[in-house]
């Protein structure tokens, strides 16, 4: 089981690329999970639903199903042990493997931690850049999610 965050300023297009990489490896049979962060409070269920009383009510957790999908409110992290590839929206200063978005309009450099950042992906041409990317750290096109799945794949996936 591999980790990559995906992460950049608000508005950048973090779960737009999510949805790209998690369709594409998705549809090469790999298991994908997807963990996002909310920077703001946020109530996980809406109130009224079945759910959401039962866990007002006490229950340590809820968990919904149908015949298509499942949801689940637990007062702890989940594990997540089944996927083969764990997909962060978020978690910028965190030392996990990541994909910076650096968008055109809504961001110029990147704000992550250094630390782990496989790639750059990036609307801007080269020349756009004031700063200069650690060494060995690609700069990759935003649009070219073939090329994106095939980073991941070569680098943490190791197929």
């Amino acid at each position: 089981m591999q980790i990559l965050a995906v992460c950049g300023v608000k508005n950048s297009g973090k779960t737009t690329l999510l949805e790209k990489i998690t369709a594409h490896l998705s549809k090469e049979g790999i298991k994908i999970a997807v963990i996002k962060h909310d920077g703001h409070s946020f109530v996980p269920d809406r109130p009224g639903t079945d759910s959401f009383r039962l866990k007002a009510a006490g229950a340590y957790g809820a968990a919904v199903f149908s015949s298509q999908c499942f949801s689940i409110v637990k007062d702890t992290d989940p594990p997540v042990t089944e996927a083969d590839l764990i997909l962060l929206e978020g978690f910028k200063n965190s030392p996990y493997p990541k994909i910076e978005i650096v968008r055109r309009g809504v961001s110029r450099t990147p704000v992550s931690n250094p630390d782990g950042l496989l790639a750059v992906a990036t609307d801007l041409p080269p020349e756009a850049f004031s700063w200069v990317l650690p060494a060995g750290v690609p700069l990759t096109d935003l649009n070219d999610a073939d090329g994106i799945c095939r980073l991941i794949r070569e680098t943490l996936l190791r197929i």
